[in-house]
């Protein structure tokens, strides 16, 4: 089946028609060949007349696959049509035109907290349609943004909180929680003075969080009681004999080619699997983060978490998280670890976290219904707008 476009340039018009098999291996083309049509698109809802765009392409080779076709284009190569249409583009044809909608321009803030990086987007005035492919491409360093997560700020759907948010790792995938995010959403909706409260209610996809910004500028977020039960996460501990420490236990897991850890297992909002080691900075977290996120005992996966006990109130810290990889910092993760020490025995009521993106403080009183308190900073990097 082709793919047909008309398109007016300054010369003549056009129509080229593509076989979409061989035209997706000539990705220049291909490009050019969609910003056209993108541009055009109003003309394919049927009831609008087409409108007047101006777009601009480089020249372009003509492969196979791409070829002219109907009036207007004898004699012409598609690259030439492509090239000569690239100006004062003004009528489309064809039953496929609004397969790609014309780009969206997004305004956006770069936030981190500890090095944990973000992309926040307001959606409070109306509603932002972006798809997986969207977010990835927000999420890239190198072709976006760049960021750990996406974080959409949405206005409530239920009474008693001011704000709902929305996270996205920089795969598209919507997750659960994010500590960091949680403090850098504070400050966004405050320094933007969509609210003027010190404490801030606000929903998110499982969970409701109270989040206090302090007035060192550093928000406290109460992340709420963990939860221990293992259909919490999932996590498969059939066959499998715990070793019993303090008050909790750890689970064996195999990782093949001879290799096996002790993890404490347990969720925040989200999963995580918790480590002790010796010496965390030289710890192969890039090989072994991996190989316990994809574990087949945590059907939805698991952020994976190195802990270095320093002392009852100071750890090393550093998480491997779910399609991230090594984040510079992880909130989520600075709570499950120590609730998990202190659940062990290791660690005091009050713990300060080091990653390698800066500190967190972590606050659990020890009770099953107990709020976990994490503390740390928040900062606007950038602002900026993106085509997407």
């Amino acid at each position: 089946m082709f793919d047909e476009l008309e398109v007016t340039g300054r010369a003549r018009t056009h129509v080229v028609q593509c076989d979409a098999p061989r035209f997706a291996a000539h990705p220049d083309v291909a490009a050019a060949f969609l910003r056209l049509r993108a541009a055009a698109s109003p003309c394919a809802q049927r009831r609008s007349p087409a409108t007047a765009m101006t777009t601009r392409l480089a020249p372009l080779p003509a492969p196979e696959g791409l070829r002219p076709a109907l009036s207007g284009a004898a004699g012409r190569s598609p690259a030439e049509a492509l090239h000569e249409a690239s100006r004062d583009v003004t009528s489309c044809s064809g039953d496929n035109c609004a397969m790609l909608p014309s780009p969206t321009r997004v305004r956006f803030t770069k936030m981190q907290g500890a090095g944990n990086d973000f992309v926040v987007l307001d959606a409070t005035r109306e509603p932002l349609a972006l798809g997986a492919d969207e977010m990835r491409r927000l999420g890239d360093r190198r072709f976006g943004v760049g960021a750990d997560q996406i974080l959409v700020v949405e206005r409530p759907t239920r009474p008693g909180v001011d704000f709902s948010y929305r996270i996205f790792n920089n795969t598209g995938d919507e997750v659960e929680h994010c500590g960091n995010g949680a403090r850098c959403f504070a400050r966004y909706v405050r320094d933007r003075g969509m609210t003027t409260r010190d404490t801030i209610r606000v929903q998110t996809v499982n969970n409701q969080l109270e989040l206090h910004i302090q007035a060192d500028g550093r928000v406290r977020v109460d992340m709420n009681a963990p939860r221990f039960e293992h259909a919490d996460l999932p996590f498969d501990s059939a066959g499998l004999a715990p070793a019993r420490v303090g008050d909790f236990e750890t689970w064996p897991l195999g990782l093949g080619e001879g290799r096996s850890v002790e993890v404490a297992v347990l969720s925040m909002g989200n999963p995580h699997a918790v480590m002790r080691v010796d010496d965390v900075e030289h710890h192969p977290v890039a090989l072994i983060g991996p190989l316990v996120e994809h574990h087949p005992r945590f059907v939805r996966r698991v952020n994976a978490g190195f802990m270095e006990v320093v002392s009852r109130t100071h750890i090393r810290l550093r998480v491997h998280e779910r399609d991230a990889g090594e984040t510079l910092a992880c909130g989520t993760g600075a709570c499950a670890a120590v609730v998990a020490g202190i659940r062990l025995g290791w660690l005091a009521a009050c713990v300060d976290v080091d990653m390698h993106g800066g500190r967190l403080t972590v606050e659990w009183a020890g009770g099953a219904d107990d709020s976990v308190f994490l503390t740390g900073p928040a900062t606007t990097v950038f602002e900026g707008e993106i085509e997407l």
